[in-house]
């Protein structure tokens, strides 16, 4: 698992929140930094492989397990 710098609780979070959350997290972050982000939309999946296509940051992990969507992505 990737060290990460900081921590995003956007669990029982609708769309677009998490996204939104991670948005105005990670803008306040170092290029390099990394931001895990635990969510329970289903959604998410897709909204975080789009939002890190769209801003360049990286996304370094996206699982799933028991209903619970974990991502880490690293700021560009």
């Amino acid at each position: 698992m990737t060290d990460t710098t900081q921590l995003l609780d956007a669990r029982k979070l609708n769309c677009p929140l998490p996204i939104l959350k991670a948005k105005k997290t990670i803008n306040g972050m170092k290029s390099g930094e990394t931001l895990k982000i635990l969510a329970t939309d289903p959604g998410s999946v897709r909204d975080f492989e789009a939002f890190a296509n769209q801003t360049g940051h990286k996304l370094l992990e996206s699982t799933a397990s028991d209903n619970e969507f974990h991502f880490v992505l690293e700021k560009s």
